[in-house]
């Protein structure tokens, strides 16, 4: 299934285009306008296709690994339900502007309202964001009023519609001048809209049908994420009104840095200090990954900013199980700056032996010459 194909849009699409793209393929296939038998269905389809692409972290993953990265990194592809979608805008283009909307294009307080999105930012360690984690967080966020059960209104209340307006939620005005009557129409100052009598409102909600609480949440983070994702927790912003559907908490993840690695995507870089002995002859050293210690061979001969590969002991993939970056490793020689007696010595006879060669070196190559 390409998410892509299924809305007509370009891999480099804008969330506007695609945006765009999801309400004529949702007008065009809402069941209550296309009567087809697989309308239902494809309607489903173009709803899970917007709801991945148009979230900046799923989409990532998704262009990486398609929807089995998208199950890898903890979402659920299948779990997909259109309440995941605000459809005011389309519903209104099926209905007009009285679906949720009053003349004027006001918005209807009665109708049902998404909740609002709530953010989060939490910080985590290098190594969590490496190898992933499970975070227990708090939020603050409104929930339904259990006393109202929602309504926004005391169980018991007798007189609930609104003693100005009379339940309308707007009041006439009517104004003589010398042209004439002229009538406006305003929102009601005693229920702001709503119709609804402000003095049988829940003591426990003030009538807004949902109160805030503290919860715990735990969440699970991904392997290989980034600094400065952001993860989507469906469903656990503030609670909706008039029967709307919640809104979403998101997660910013901001990862501390390390002291010992530096990341870039999913391969990890270090600094490796060596002797000059060791630059020139070679050696084996063990070295500090993410994953624990391992064995470096350093080669013979290696220079000063040389750089050598540990492959697979970078970061796991975002949404795989099995490929990992790699570990760079950059040589740094260390030049002593004061030799012993000892080790002046033996670097005289090495200087002394080297002068040699490059002597006898020029001999053979004007030996080589005067015999062509």
């Amino acid at each position: 299934m390409d998410y892509y194909e299924i809305l007509g849009v370009d891999k480099n699409a804008s969330k506007d285009e695609i945006k765009k793209a999801f309400r004529q393929k949702a007008r065009q296939y809402h069941p209550d306008v296309n009567k087809a038998p697989d309308a239902a269905e494809k309607f489903k389809e173009i709803g899970k296709a917007y709801e991945t692409l148009s979230d900046d972290n799923k989409r990532e993953i998704y262009d990486r690994y398609g929807e089995d990265g998208l199950s890898n990194a903890g979402f659920n592809p299948n779990s997909f339900s259109m309440d995941d979608i605000d459809l005011s805008d389309i519903f209104s283009s099926f209905f007009g502007s009285g679906f949720g909307f009053s003349s004027g294009y006001e918005r209807n307080p009665n109708a049902p309202q998404r909740g609002e999105d709530l953010r989060l930012d939490i910080e985590i360690d290098f190594l969590e964001a490496c190898f992933g984690c499970e975070k227990e967080i708090k939020i603050r966020h409104l929930e339904p009023c259990e006393e109202c059960n929602s309504t926004g209104m005391q169980k018991d209340a007798k007189d609930t519609v609104c003693p100005t307006c009379k339940g309308v939620g707007r009041v006439q005005k009517s104004t003589q001048t010398i042209l004439g009557s002229f009538t406006s129409v305003t929102t009601c100052p005693t229920c702001h809209g709503t119709g609804k009598n402000p003095k049988a409102f829940c003591k426990a909600c003030g009538g807004l049908g949902a109160v805030e609480k503290e919860k715990k949440l735990t969440i699970k983070i991904p392997h290989g994420i980034e600094h400065g994702s952001k993860m989507r927790v469906a469903h656990e912003g503030n609670s909706g009104r008039n029967g709307g559907m919640t809104g979403d908490l998101y997660v910013v993840l901001h990862t501390k840095q390390s002291k010992e690695f530096i990341r870039e995507g999913f391969d990890i870089y270090t600094e490796l200090e060596i002797s000059t002995p060791q630059a020139v002859l070679g050696d084996e050293i063990t070295v500090k990954t993410i994953h624990g210690e391992t064995i470096a061979k350093i080669p013979q001969g290696v220079q000063n900013g040389d750089r050598i590969t540990l492959r697979g002991q970078g970061v796991p993939y975002l949404g795989s199980d099995t490929q990992k970056g790699n570990h760079y490793i950059t040589i740094k020689v260390n030049i002593p700056k004061k030799l012993s007696s000892q080790e002046e010595k033996l670097y005289k006879e090495l200087f002394v032996l080297s002068k040699q060669q490059e002597k006898d070196s020029f001999l053979d190559r004007m030996k080589s010459a005067l015999r062509k």
